[in-house]
This record gives structure tokens, sequence and C-alpha cells, in this order.
């Protein structure tokens, strides 16, 4: 199932992203800035985005969810201890029926790039980009029109 965020979602949210960050950047961002992507840098992001946020709930429960602005997801993160199960792919759907039509995945995100072409988004371009202090690469996506 997946709902609409609210403003009580943020503490739940943010420990899934910390949670997710972690392990789908382990083998690309240096431990001290994963150590800085925290539950508390998330809850301060959320506080000003988490009304463009869908969760995906499993039994009630917050498993992921899925931040967009203007057709553009900015992130999908999923709980790591409920990957696998679909709600990735129903965060994904709805985000397709709201007219998602691009994103940004870092280009040795090979998990995601996966997930991602598996559903049919396709890259558009590879760049290179300041993320964190260093200059990161990156691949673009798109689906549909873009």
């Amino acid at each position: 199932m997946v709902r609409r965020a609210g403003a009580e979602d943020i503490p739940a949210l943010a420990a899934i992203a910390e949670a997710s960050y972690r392990a789908a950047f382990k083998d690309i961002l240096e431990e001290n800035v994963l150590a800085s992507r925290d539950a508390a840098f998330f809850a301060e992001r959320f506080k000003t985005s988490w009304e463009r946020m869908l969760i995906a709930l499993s039994n009630g429960k917050p498993i992921g969810f899925l931040l967009m602005t203007d057709g553009h997801i900015d992130m999908l993160f999923m709980d790591p201890a409920a990957s696998g199960r679909g709600g990735g792919a129903l965060l994904l759907r709805q985000a397709e029926e709201q007219r998602a039509r691009s994103l940004e995945c870092f280009r040795d995100n090979h998990g995601a790039r996966r997930f991602y072409e598996r559903h049919g988004w396709r890259i558009e371009r590879e760049y290179e980009r300041d993320f964190a202090g260093k200059v990161r690469n990156f691949v673009f996506y798109v689906k549909g029109g873009a």
C-alpha cells in the first residue's frame, strides 16, 4: 500500500533514509559522508519536503518512500530489511502515474540501476558533478517523453 506522507512520518522516514543511504552507498561514499547523512540530517531536510513524499507501507508501517519534484524523482529509498518485496516498485509506479520522467543515480549504484532499467527507465547521459565535496560519477535516467 502507498499513501501520502504527513509531518508525523518524518522520524520514520528519516530513519529509513539513513539506513538505506548507508546500505546503498557504502561502497560509493566515504565513511565521513555516510556518517553526516544520519537521521537528524534527513529529518531536517524532510521538514520542507514531506508534502511531496509518498510512503510504501507493510502492515501499516513505513518501509520506504519517494520524494518527487516537478516530475523528477529526488529520492526513492527503501528500508534495507524490506528490500525486494515490491514496495519500491509500487512507489515507482505511483511516481510514473504522477508523470515522473527523470531521476539521477550514482553511476556505481548497480542495484538501483538494475531496478530502474528493469522498469523501463533508460540512461540519457553520464556525467560528473560535485557531491559532498568530491567530484562523483552519475547517470541521468529518463522515461517516457523526457
